[in-house]
């Protein structure tokens, strides 16, 4: 009884998968919001060429 209330408590930095998929989370935004600021800078260069 008592190991099933000390997992009640776990945090994300407790449980190694899940702070790793959290991190990969945020690597994947990061790097998609560059990608889209990348892309609407090169839009607007070829906006300011018309």
């Amino acid at each position: 009884m008592k190991s099933r209330f000390a997992r009640i408590g776990q945090t994300a930095d407790s449980i190694p998968h899940v702070n790793q998929e959290l991190a990969m989370a945020d690597l994947a935004f990061v790097a998609t919001t560059i990608a889209v600021f990348a892309l609407v800078a090169l839009i607007a260069r070829g906006v300011t060429k018309l």
